[in-house]
């Protein structure tokens, strides 16, 4: 964890000004998602930016949805399309 006086707290989050994160940055993205808590950017006292940590990404299982049955998927565009296969 980093020095403690480059942080404040404020409610249940963690701030830094815009200056000492620029400075920490890489160190400060470490500890967020190390510890998954978010940090609060300010400049001049007002929040700007909100670093959280990045969640799982969700599965996609179960999400598409299919437009057009098999059949219709598989069936050629033309009614007299044959293949053309080398010999």
């Amino acid at each position: 964890m980093l020095p403690t006086e480059v942080t404040r707290y404020s409610g249940h989050v963690k701030t830094i000004a815009a200056s000492r994160f620029k400075a920490q940055c890489l160190a400060l993205l470490d500890e967020v998602a190390e510890t998954k808590e978010a940090l609060l950017v300010t400049k001049r006292g007002k929040p700007v930016a909100k670093i959280v940590p990045a969640g799982e990404p969700r599965s996609l299982i179960g999400t598409g949805r299919q437009l057009v049955s098999d059949e219709e998927l598989i069936k050629p565009m033309y009614e007299d399309w044959e293949p053309d296969w080398p010999e």
